[in-house]
This record gives C-alpha cells, structure tokens and sequence, in this order.
C-alpha cells in the first residue's frame, strides 16, 4: 500500500512543529504531541465516502497507544477529543485548548509552500487537472475541485485563515495564504489568465 505523501510521518512532524508554534502556556504539551502525531492513524482518501468519519476512528484507535504510554483517563480522553474534533469533514466542535491548537496546526499544513506541494500531491495522486485550461479561475463556470486542483483554493483553502481558532493561527494562516496568493498571481501570468480580485479576498 502506497503512503499517501501529504499525510505521511513528515506531516505529523510539521504538525507538532505548528502546534508548539501557536500553543499558548495554558495548553498541555504532553496531550498535544500524542494528538499531532496519532491524529492521522486512520487516513481515508480524500474521495472515500466515510472520510469524514477518519478522525473519529483515528480517536477510537489511539487509546491502546495511549494506555501504553501511560497516559491517565484524562489525559487519554482530552487526547481523543482533540484528535476526533481536529478533521474539517468531520465537523466536530473543538472544545478544549488543545482540540483548537491542533485542528489551527493541521490546517496550517494544508496552506503556504508545503500546502501547495500537498494539494498537487494529492490531485496528481486522485488523476486530477491542475486548473480548467478554458476557464482557470472559474470566472464563468461553478468551482469543482472534484476535478480541478486550483479550484480547491478557492473552495476551502483561501478560507481558512477566516476559521482559525487560535490567535496566533490566524496569524501564521494569513502569511501562508497570502504565498499561496503569490503563486496564482505568478501562476496566472505564466498561462495569461488574470487572476479574479475576489481570489486574494476570500
């Protein structure tokens, strides 16, 4: 089976690399490093129709782990609701310091440089086109990121620094959005589309 790149070991390390990053001093580290690096122990693929219940299950699936490291009933639970709580799809309400820092972490990784490298990853990996060559940046047609790469920006991931939990996410989202904005403005040069204004406002 292959390793789906966007979510292998090197994603549960920048995973926990953010987290530290936007953690504040109220926040348990020993629950947030166990959440960032057990949060992906189910990954469906993204075209899978029970993705969207992959968090829950990677929550069910980390407590033997847990119990093995020592962790106490608090702390195991605290684990697994951040885990269950951190997947877009699952649309589960992050109700603890740590569930929000990891849920801003995860997302962190799906924007900036590294976010670009993974949404090609993963729509080269799904047989997806890069852009729609008659329409780019979807001036005239409906966004489907079922069969475009670029118009998944536009969809979702433009939009996240507006749901960043943490104060400190927000910020580092803007900054990493505002690079993605950098390469469709490159991108749209290089294939002599403008760029639509609304794209860098979402």
């Amino acid at each position: 089976m292959l390793i789906d790149p966007a979510h292998d070991l090197a994603h549960l390390d920048r995973v926990w690399l953010n987290a530290q990053a936007i953690a504040d001093v109220h926040s348990n580290q020993r629950v947030l490093l166990a959440a960032s690096y057990l949060h992906d122990l189910v990954n469906l693929p993204k075209d899978d129709p029970n993705r969207h219940l992959a968090s829950q299950q990677s929550a069910t699936k980390s407590e033997p782990i847990l119990a093995e490291l020592g962790f106490t009933e608090v702390e195991t639970r605290a684990t697994q609701h951040a885990i269950a709580a951190h997947s877009y799809s699952a649309n589960i309400d992050p109700e603890t310091p740590e569930a929000c820092i990891l849920r801003d972490a995860d997302r962190l990784d799906a924007l900036g440089a590294i976010g670009i490298a993974r949404t090609f990853s993963v729509s080269g990996a799904l047989g997806r086109a890069l852009y729609d060559t008659t329409d780019p940046f979807g001036d005239s047609r409906p966004m489907d990121d079922q069969r475009f790469s670029i118009d998944h920006w536009k969809i979702k991931l433009l939009k996240l620094p507006n749901v960043m939990l943490t104060t400190k996410g927000k910020v580092v989202a803007k900054e990493r959005s505002a690079r993605m904005i950098r390469f469709l403005q490159d991108l749209s040069k290089e294939i002599d589309t403008p760029l639509p204004p609304d794209w860098a406002n979402l």
